[in-house]
């Protein structure tokens, strides 16, 4: 069934129908492993791909379609993969997308795992990385090797915020015939649609604003009907990093409201980015839509707004980081971010702490860099809390 309408229709309602479903409004779980054939004959065309049907929930689930049928048509893509975690979506597109001694090109800054997934793929297999800022195609192009199999790309860049020009990179890859892969975790498709700007493949940690009530493990990929196929009967079969039934209905949930939460996170972002800037315990201030910000062209270019998550350095050291975070009472110390809650976190010793000290400086993690995800409470509270702890710094 195809929804016509708008984004903020097409999240409730679209891939499914409650004729199909006995007229359950909300989709039903389908909590089965294993799944019964009329004839030894179906099961032999099932399993040789000759005719449509479920065969065992590692391999297809009614739920899971759903939600994978819902993030392609948000994302504006042919098709949907999910996966039993972020990291669990990223390895199965680059180990898809990549063979022993192939070249990835990187954006210089990224998730901590990411970093350490592509550092165990070197080690292993010799598959080189090359890390850049991508600000110009001449940058790009000379980083691109005979070998070069994947463009990767986080935008905004965690936990720096950098911004990514997409349309100049997918140029730059298609005169390559190079795929770009895009993590937009930190915009969901309600800020950025990757795919939009020509870009190949979307991946998200789902766990973090789509799902966005912090009660579920989980990763999206979206892209080519082929690629997907591919990927679903090698890496994701063959692998397992797949989702549970219950993890997609718990994502379905949550997607329902994620126009309206998206929102309320840029409105509380945006008024904690303006405080932010007249306290003078704070040096730095990183978020796409703050007109100070030198990538702000781009986020106007690619983004509806700047999201809901602000790095900002403080005047001091590692030290004065931490007193900072141990100060707050309201919002809470924890890694992730697009829950309800404003959650706060020190990336050099905590998420990123995987990446060698000079290579994370030289991505622009300071010690003095401290990542909140702004979260849907009052901003008056959120503010509150912020200014009386960087005030005992």
């Amino acid at each position: 069934m195809k929804e016509q309408g708008y984004f903020e229709t097409a999240v409730i309602r679209e891939g499914y129908d409650t004729k199909d479903m006995l007229g359950s409004l909300t989709p039903p779980i389908f909590q089965t492993s294993t799944y019964t054939f009329e004839t030894a004959e179906q099961g032999e065309r099932r399993f040789a791909g000759e005719e449509e049907g479920y065969i065992y929930s590692r391999l297809g689930n009614p739920t899971v379609r759903v939600l994978e049928d819902r993030i392609a048509a948000l994302e504006k893509g042919e098709k949907g993969l999910a996966f039993g975690s972020g990291m669990a979506a990223v390895s199965a597109v680059l180990i898809a997308l990549t063979k022993a001694n192939d070249h990835i090109i990187c954006s210089s800054g990224l998730y901590g795992c990411t970093f350490g997934l592509l550092t165990m793929m070197e080690e292993k297999y010799n598959i080189t990385t090359n890390y850049t800022d991508m600000k110009s195609k001449a940058e790009l192009q000379k980083n691109i090797k005979p070998e070069t199999a994947v463009i990767y790309v986080e935008t905004p860049v965690n936990p720096t915020m950098k911004l990514i020009d997409l349309q100049m990179v997918a140029e730059v890859a298609k005169e390559y015939n190079i795929p770009v892969v895009v993590d937009n975790t930190f915009s969901t498709p309600y800020l950025q649609r990757p795919l939009e700007d020509g870009c190949d493949v979307v991946i998200h940690s789902a766990t973090k604003y789509l799902g966005g009530h912090g009660d579920v493990i989980a990763g999206l990929v979206v892209g080519k009907e082929a690629f997907l196929n591919s990927i679903a009967v090698t890496t994701q079969k063959d692998i397992g990093g797949v989702m549970s039934p219950f993890d997609a209905w718990l994502l379905l949930r949550g997607l329902k409201t994620l126009p309206v939460r998206m929102d309320r996170h840029c409105d509380n972002a945006e008024k904690i980015v303006e405080k932010l800037t007249n306290h003078p315990k704070v040096s730095h201030i990183y978020y796409p839509s703050d007109h100070d910000n030198p990538d702000y062209p781009i986020m106007k270019k690619q983004m509806i707004r700047g999201g809901g998550v602000i790095s900002f350095e403080i005047k001091g050291d590692k030290k004065s980081a931490q007193q900072v975070l141990n100060h707050l009472s309201f919002v809470k110390i924890a890694v992730s971010l697009g829950d309800t809650e404003s959650l706060i976190q020190h990336p050099a010793t905590m998420t990123h702490a995987v990446i060698p000290e000079d290579t994370r400086k030289q991505m622009g993690i300071t010690d003095q860099l401290i990542r909140l995800s702004v979260g849907i409470e009052a901003w008056q509270d959120i503010w509150s809390d912020l200014k009386q702890a960087l005030d005992k710094i």
